[in-house]
């Protein structure tokens, strides 16, 4: 059973105080933006150096691609980017920790470094969030980002074998349980379970996360978002939005809604569906449109910032910002766009 008696993170009746006066922005692509910089193996390991919270990780796995690496070897590069991102309008700042699971650092060899990746990705985007409000003196909050890792609990890898699962629901709460203990140790105000393709790894991530709440002493906001991977309409699991919003909504999150997979365009009819039944506010944070042939996204910043400010003018959002091939002029240019628009109203 959930519990909800611990006393609430100081930063929630800010957020609520914020969100009933306009839509909140999230930030954009921390991978697209890292793509940019065109760091080499050396860059991602610092010659070697993978240090942590006063230890040394060794691995003998490549590590260019472990973009969460960064925050210990290049955490001023990062620092940049999530700056960047809060002064082009961003009030949310993501850590770079999309994949600081034990499961998803096995393809790295890192499983060791779970904890200190995620303590440096939320300090990391704590002193971006902060130089940020030196500048102009706006609130930032830092949402610990939780990924969906790359296994799934309902679905067998094997076609030969539909029964065999490679995850459990225990293995994946207990990895959770550890990224997330990291995350609130590190200074995150919200958990942000998201890209979700899979249900059940979403209730794994909530499980987890209310037992380190319970043994942090309080309860941080949830941000839960899913993803639609086709035009089916449907998560990689098989739900329809509407399931998926019963299937989350006893853990009272913040904030519910869908990213990655599609653009603006092609959400906006599963953002609706959301808006129409949620009692929680919601959140959506499309790609930069479709990749093209060669994986880029060309979708331009106002482009983007038009499809979603059909979002905010029908009164389905609450919070947007971008997922792949968002850049900060695309949140710049949504922040302006969505600017004239009151937000969503929840109902009762």
């Amino acid at each position: 059973m959930l519990n909800f008696a611990l006393p609430d993170a100081p930063c929630l009746p800010i957020l609520r105080g914020l969100a009933a006066e306009r839509i909140l922005i999230l930030d954009g692509a921390m991978g697209t933006m890292i793509q940019t910089l065109d760091m080499s193996e050396e860059d991602f390991t610092a010659q070697g150096h993978i240090h942590g919270a006063g230890c040394r990780h060794t691995t003998d796995h490549p590590q260019k691609g472990n973009n969460d690496l960064l925050v210990l070897t290049q955490p001023q590069a990062v620092e940049d980017i999530q700056l960047q991102f809060a002064l082009a309008g961003a009030d949310i700042l993501e850590t770079n920790t999309f994949s600081s699971t034990t499961i998803a650092q096995a393809d790295y060899g890192l499983e060791a470094a779970v904890h200190d990746l995620n303590v440096a990705g939320a300090q990391v985007a704590r002193r971006a969030a902060d130089r940020a409000t030196a500048q102009d003196g706006k609130p930032r909050f830092v949402a610990g980002a939780v990924g969906p890792t790359n296994r799934t609990a309902s679905i067998s890898p094997n076609v030969n074998d539909p029964g065999y699962r490679a995850v459990s629901f225990d293995d994946l709460r207990i990895a959770y349980g550890q990224q997330i203990d990291g995350l609130i140790a590190g200074g995150a105000d919200l958990i942000l379970i998201e890209t979700i393709f899979d249900t059940l790894n979403a209730k794994a991530a909530i499980f987890a996360a209310q037992e380190a709440f319970a043994r942090a002493g309080r309860r941080l906001p949830i941000m839960i978002s899913g993803t639609i991977t086709d035009a089916s309409g449907r998560t990689l699991s098989g739900q329809t939005p509407t399931a998926f919003w019963h299937s989350v909504a006893h853990a009272r999150p913040f904030t519910v809604g869908l990213n990655c997979a599609l653009g603006a365009a092609a959400m906006r009819p599963h953002m609706a569906e959301i808006a129409g039944v949620a009692t929680a506010l919601t959140c959506a944070y499309p790609n930069a449109g479709l990749p093209n042939a060669f994986g880029q996204y060309d979708e331009t910043p106002d482009q983007t910032a038009a499809q979603v400010a059909e979002f905010a003018r029908d009164g389905i959002v609450n919070v947007v910002g971008g997922c792949c091939g968002t850049t900060p002029d695309h949140i710049r240019a949504m922040a302006d766009a969505v600017a004239g628009f009151a937000p969503r109203e929840v109902a009762a």
